[in-house]
């Protein structure tokens, strides 16, 4: 078992080093500038877009694009808004939140190529539903090596499934539960695995339903309490402000004894941005081919904008909640970590009140991923089975949500990682190869909006 898990050690860090970081940050930055920074100049439509009626309509062939990104965030916002940038505060110093940052802009670029080529490629079942995901648009593009490359990232995909979604998910909620409320792990356990499979046996229609109205509560209520540590803190804003960017530019150390170098920060900043928003996984864009829309493009800006709320809202106002109340680096809070930290941080202007809203929250978060995960799992498996056995996989899926809330999952940690690493290689070749094609419809539905299609 020690040899097992030094394996899976060596492989996690050979596979999350500074090659896949680089990789990740590159693909993002040769997309920003291959689609024109059209990403960056059409975010403020995008934006209007999802929020306006339009994007809410249902319709036959397909959830609402609304739906559509409200599935893709419930399996990205997460214990990473919570646990990974608090971890990644800790080992990179406060510049790791700025590094995260830069890596989502750098990410729309990639999110909305993915998604975009997912909708372009899809497919549909004998009910008129559209389905698809990068394993279809490798297998449709790529030749024979495509569908070779299709297999690998679905079968990590399905692994990464029952890790990171499922598995660990139950895992935080057991403990978030444990630690506000002393409940047992056996009948949380038993109650996340019944709500999952209800949900779940409902197809991508149930999951959008209840992902579109958990999400959005979800995250007001986590929010409304960061922003209101932030305020609680004010005074100390300015000079958290100028931490987080002298510690991403600086080799000076950082706060909670992390060396906080440049690289460091770096290094950090990216792969807790990367688990947080998933952009170049390639996951959010099995939740997009599922939108009912008339042009591929314009879902991809819909699912870009996944990652201003996850990254550059919900995770900013965690890093910013913690760098403000000061118990970074502080002696009390030395050697704590992870939700203990944004407990410690949220106590210090809502008291006990802030570590049951931080567990709370860590609770709905790791539900809304079982289920989010949990269609993009199946998608996947549908693919390797050709669409046979997905009853089994949903029970298999919600039961392993019972035995990830009852044991310690150290070692599914790290193969979950290694998963998402692997879901990530492929799916990062094939954005490269195809992204002419994405710059292509870019172009053209930005002729469409000069034209007066903003609506």
């Amino acid at each position: 078992m020690a040899a097992l898990e030094t394996w899976l050690r060596t492989a996690e860090r050979v596979l999350w080093g500074p090659g896949t970081l680089a990789l990740l940050l590159g693909t993002g930055a040769f997309l920003t500038v291959r689609l024109g920074f059209l990403p960056w100049r059409n975010l403020g439509w995008a934006l209007r877009s999802v929020l306006s009626r339009e994007a809410r309509r249902g319709g036959e062939g397909g959830v609402s694009p609304f739906a559509a990104l409200m599935t893709a965030l419930a399996a990205t916002i997460g214990t990473g808004n919570i646990v990974g940038v608090a971890t990644a505060l800790t080992a990179g110093g406060p510049g790791a939140l700025v590094w995260m940052e830069v890596s989502a802009l750098l990410g729309m670029a990639t999110k909305f190529t993915e998604c975009t080529l997912a909708v372009k490629y899809r497919r549909r079942d004998r009910q008129g539903q559209p389905y698809g995901g990068p394993m279809y648009v490798m297998a449709d593009t790529l030749g024979r090596p495509g569908a070779v490359l299709g297999a690998v990232f679905a079968l990590f995909a399905v692994g990464a499934s029952f890790g990171i979604g499922s598995l660990t998910q139950a895992n935080s909620i057991s403990a978030a539960l444990d630690t506000a409320f002393s409940l047992p792990p056996a009948a949380v356990g038993a109650v996340t695995a019944a709500l999952a499979l209800v949900i779940i046996l409902g197809g991508i229609r149930g999951i959008a339903r209840v992902s579109s109205v958990l999400v959005p509560a979800m995250a007001v209520l986590y929010l409304g309490a960061g922003l209101a540590v932030i305020l609680g803190n004010w005074r100390n804003l300015p000079q958290a402000v100028g931490d987080l960017f002298l510690c991403a530019l600086s080799p000076r150390a950082a706060a909670g004894g992390a060396a906080g170098s440049l690289l460091t920060s770096l290094r950090w900043g990216v792969a807790r941005g990367v688990f947080s928003n998933e952009a170049g996984l390639g996951s959010a864009a099995i939740s997009a081919a599922a939108a009912r829309t008339d042009c591929p493009a314009r879902q991809g800006y819909v699912s870009m904008t996944g990652i201003v709320f996850d990254t550059l809202i919900l995770c900013t106002v965690t890093g910013l909640a913690i760098c403000a109340s000061g118990v970074l680096g502080a002696p009390e809070a030395r050697g704590t970590d992870g939700a203990a930290l944004t407990i410690l941080a949220f106590s210090t202007v809502l008291g006990r009140t802030g570590a049951v809203l931080v567990c709370v929250c860590v609770t709905l978060f790791a539900f809304s991923t079982i289920i989010g995960w949990a269609y993009q799992g199946e998608t996947a498996f549908g693919y390797l089975t050709g669409g046979r056995g997905l009853s089994l996989y949903r029970t298999v899926f919600a039961l392993t949500a019972f035995w990830g809330a009852v044991v310690q999952l150290e070692t599914v940690f790290r193969l979950a990682d290694i998963c998402n690493a692997l879901m990530a290689l492929p799916n990062l070749l094939c954005l490269l190869l195809l992204s002419g094609t994405a710059a292509k419809e870019a172009r053209n539905f930005q002729i469409r909006l000069k034209a007066g299609g903003r609506k």
